[in-house]
């Protein structure tokens, strides 16, 4: 029997390890999967607690539905049931600058009547179509991107509070086409961000005319979705059907091979065989394990930058609160000197996050640009937050309930460079056959990336078997 071992027991690890046993069930193929993770739990970074009656999310707290990958999983998994949608609250977000809250404008007029940015970058905004165009033969900057086509303010108010509300990076590093390749895309077929968003409008009318597509409420990007019991349903539910093929507790030390097979050694001595072996460990653990095989992609992965972060749960009694908290959050420019990156009004986008007549609000800190919040001492940075909360949203009331959670190595960061460090792992690893990588450190951070690359990591597994 052909045997398969998956390291690191994520939504990577995870997703990989149950598809490639269903799409093998499927070819008529019997393998025998062993998923080894070193917590006790699996779920990564995914973790959905309840307190006092409030729902904490330690990381992503749900996927857009605009893209197939994760709902195809839910539909796999049969738990399509159990999805919960976030409430039209989601659609309205905010930005906090000047002392104040500006929702983001949705169209023409919402933009020109907006105070979010002045009228001299109002102005440049327009003068986009006019921008040069992207430089020859360089990683550009998700900054310098912003800055060529929109004017710094567009990218000080716009551009960089969401590069930190996503990956918690810092604009003049981050790679814009690893980033965000869609944009760079769009600016190579179209010319321009708006001369691509006037035809991307036109089609989409078009095949709406045409019954192809349904109209709905969704807010950017597609409608936040997840579960009533937190988006850990979705990492339990795999963990639960994979059953005895998943291994918690179980450090993997060192990758080798012996001439024939892939042995796999655990810190505790313990050792696996395997003809397959995929790698779904954060890049730093897996240049650990790989080291004795292969110390220059070892090197490789671990030169894959990782952000911090610390996630602060608040609850609120909602009387006198003093807000309506009638949205998704607001983000933080940098040049504001406040401590959150941004802060995510829970409770307001999906029902039953926090008890009858409470509010839950989830502030996120740190980042690329400020890993030192990490050594702050947790009242000191609960109370910073507090600070925050009080003069962005005029927050003064003491919390009847906190956490704090933090990630030392949260986020991997993509920056410029990346492209070239992801073709030279892939041609290193491409060397020794039966050993394949994914995860969030390669190309894409967000749950749907995550599984896409699982649903491609399993392609090349079959192949390869």
């Amino acid at each position: 029997m052909t045997r398969v071992v998956v390291i690191g027991g994520g939504i990577s690890g995870l997703s990989t390890a149950w598809l490639l046993g269903e799409r093998a069930r499927a070819m008529g193929k019997t393998l025998d999967i062993r998923l080894l993770e070193q917590e006790g739990r699996a779920g990564g970074k995914i973790r959905s607690v309840r307190e006092d009656g409030f729902l904490c999310e330690w990381g992503p707290n749900g996927f857009l539905d605009n893209k197939p990958q994760t709902l195809d999983l839910c539909v796999g998994l049969g738990i399509t049931d159990r999805l919960h949608k976030s409430n039209d609250n989601a659609r309205k977000r905010y930005i906090f600058t000047g002392g104040e809250l500006h929702r983001l404008p949705e169209n023409g007029p919402s933009f020109l009547k907006s105070r979010l940015l002045s009228w001299p970058g109002k102005l440049r905004l327009l003068a986009e179509p006019f921008a040069a165009p992207p430089p020859v033969g360089v990683d550009e900057t998700l900054a310098a991107f912003g800055r060529r086509r929109l004017g710094d303010e567009a990218l000080r108010k716009l551009i960089a509070p969401m590069a930190s509300g996503i990956f918690a990076g810092d604009p003049e590093t981050m790679s814009l086409a690893s980033c965000f390749p869609r944009i760079a895309e769009l600016e190579r077929e179209y010319g321009g961000l708006f001369k691509a968003m006037v035809a991307l409008a036109r089609k989409k009318k078009q095949e709406r005319a045409e019954g192809k597509v349904s109209s709905s409420a969704a807010g950017p990007g597609g409608t936040l979705t997840s579960f009533r019991e937190g988006i850990q349903f979705l990492t339990d539910t795999l963990a639960a059907q994979l059953g005895e093929r998943l291994v918690t507790g179980c450090t993997v030390s060192r990758v080798e091979w012996n001439g024939s097979a892939w042995i796999i050694k655990t810190s505790d001595g313990m050792l696996f065989s395997a003809d397959l072996v995929i790698m779904a460990a954060p890049a730093y653990a897996a240049a650990t394990m790989l080291e004795a095989l292969d110390q220059p992609l070892a090197d490789l992965l671990r030169a894959i930058p990782y952000a911090t972060l610390n996630v602060i749960c608040c609850g609120f009694e909602t009387r006198g609160l003093g807000h309506q908290l009638d949205g998704f959050g607001f983000l933080v420019p940098k040049e504001e000197g406040r401590t959150v990156l941004g802060t995510l009004w829970d409770s307001s986008m999906f029902e039953e996050r926090a008890p009858q007549g409470r509010a839950l609000l989830r502030s996120m800190a740190g980042g690329a640009c400020r890993p030192e919040l990490l050594a702050l001492p947790e009242e000191q940075l609960l109370q910073l937050v507090r600070d925050d909360l009080r003069v962005s949203m005029g927050i003064s009331a003491v919390p009847c309930f906190s956490r704090v959670i933090r990630h030392g190595r949260a986020i991997p960061q993509y920056v410029a460079g990346h492209g070239q460090r992801l073709e030279a792992i892939e041609e290193r690893a491409g060397r020794h056959r039966g050993l394949l990588l994914t995860g969030n450190a390669f190309r894409g951070v967000g749950l749907n990336d995550c599984v896409a690359s699982s649903q491609a990591v399993v392609e090349r597994a079959l192949a390869q078997l």
